[in-house]
């Protein structure tokens, strides 16, 4: 009972002691307080986080706005009559990347029209019968290597600093892991040189290694699922721009061929 009520009395006067600092004065702390090296770490994980935040942002604002304008154009191409009337709203659609497939396989088809000797054929009402003269392509396997070069040349402006994630997320954990494994080394030399086991020479050194830990899954869980999500976004533009190759090209094939 004398034990109990020592324990009991213990236990009160730690509860009638001032709080210690929050969560948030801990952590500054500490890391006020670890090595060099460690902070180096934590200051290479906060760098990549800022960096991978900020191509995530900006991706997400221009792939919503590449989206917009992109429903806008296909609205315009498939109301459109001539192909010289979807051409004329492509510089307000700039940010979309159908544009720049239909642009491409636009330049291509006049060309050849004009090669064939009749200029602006592109402007002839698309579905209607033509007549006996009408302008003809040359190769419409050209038009398409002319669309297939402007989709590779939209997919790489879509996926423009994309990898940064993909590396963010493969290499801050072992970046935050490197200084874990070096503040557990810190810990342990200044338990041999204390020549003490305790829990209160080991606790603050193991805390301080863990934080680079705590860093780098801050730093790569985001990257990993913002990058999957891009990734998919990317895909699903591409096979919107596949889409626009085929009625591009069957529209060409019905009135130039």
């Amino acid at each position: 009972m004398r034990t109990l009520g020592l324990l009991a009395l213990a236990l009160q006067a730690q509860g009638a002691a001032p709080p210690e600092a929050g969560v948030g004065g801990n952590l500054l702390r500490l890391v006020l307080r670890s090595s060099p090296i460690a902070q180096f770490v934590l200051l290479i994980l906060v760098l990549f986080s800022v960096v991978s935040w900020g191509v995530i942002l900006y991706k997400l604002w221009s792939f919503r706005r590449a989206a917009r304008q992109s429903a806008t154009f296909l609205g315009v191409f498939r109301k459109s009559s001539r192909f010289s009337e979807v051409h004329a709203v492509c510089n307000s659609l700039s940010a979309s990347p159908l544009v720049g497939i239909f642009q491409s396989g636009y330049a291509e088809l006049n060309t050849q029209l004009r090669q064939s000797g009749t200029a602006h054929g592109s402007g002839q009402t698309l579905g209607a019968t033509a007549p006996q003269g009408r302008p003809t392509l040359r190769s419409l396997p050209a038009v398409d290597r002319a669309l297939l070069r402007a989709s590779a040349v939209e997919i790489n402006k879509l996926e423009h600093r994309i990898p940064f994630l993909a590396t963010t997320a493969s290499i801050t954990p072992f970046i935050g892991l490197f200084g874990t494994v070096w503040g557990i080394m810190s810990a342990f030399e200044g338990i041999g040189n204390t020549a003490s086991t305790s829990l209160a020479v080991v606790a603050p050194g193991i805390s301080e290694a863990l934080i680079a830990t705590a860093a780098g899954l801050f730093a790569a869980i985001p990257a990993v699922y913002f990058y999957n999500l891009l990734v998919h976004r990317v895909k699903v533009f591409a096979t919107e721009m596949d889409d626009l190759s085929l009625e591009f090209l069957n529209i060409a094939e019905r009135n130039f061929t």
